[in-house]
């Protein structure tokens, strides 16, 4: 067990998950539904996280999102994820989703990529201290410096967004399906 004062490396709780994706993953269209996709994402970054700092760690943002290939039934999913970055108590955990036939033996393909930032918990669900992030190889790095890129952003976004909130018009209630329908110009 370590501290939280202790660091680790990234590939300390480093985890893939591979699944094949049946008839029950399928969307309308007829290939693995995207929320599919979404929920593997966020179990395995949630199992990366909670190795990383010895305990629970909830989803707090899914950044970048990409779903760059469809999923088809009979594909294995392959769910890579690493953590790339540690704060006080939060966490970055990136993910790689890959695909391959069941029945063939051909390269996987990147289907999907994400990045995800986890939060330590304790029992009353409040912020705990995470053990610091110690990067090994120059890919970790890298990762790294791009993850502090990644926060910058999205805490200025949310500091734009808080400075915004007077400078624009709130938006019109829009009715319920089946509800009324607004008069007025549209």
């Amino acid at each position: 067990m370590h501290a939280v004062g202790d660091g680790r490396p990234p590939s300390a709780s480093e985890v893939t998950l591979s699944q094949i994706m049946d008839q029950h993953d399928t969307n309308l269209m007829g290939t693995v539904h995207g929320g599919r996709i979404l929920l593997l994402i966020d179990s395995v970054a949630g199992v990366v996280a909670a190795r990383h700092s010895d305990g629970p760690a909830v989803t707090a943002a899914m950044d970048e999102t990409a779903f760059l290939q469809a999923v088809r039934v009979g594909d294995v999913v392959h769910v890579q994820a690493r953590i790339t970055w540690a704060g006080r108590s939060s966490m970055e955990v990136a993910v790689k989703v890959t695909a391959d036939r069941w029945d063939r033996a051909v390269p996987a393909t990147t289907v999907a990529t994400s990045h995800l930032v986890m939060v330590a918990v304790d029992d009353e669900g409040k912020p705990r201290g995470v053990p610091a992030l110690l990067p090994e190889t120059d890919d970790d790095r890298l990762q790294f410096r791009r993850a502090e890129i990644r926060r910058r952003h999205r805490l200025a976004l949310r500091q734009a967004l808080a400075d915004s909130a007077g400078e624009f018009p709130p938006v019109p209630d829009v009715p319920a399906p089946g509800g009324p329908v607004p008069s007025g110009p549209a």
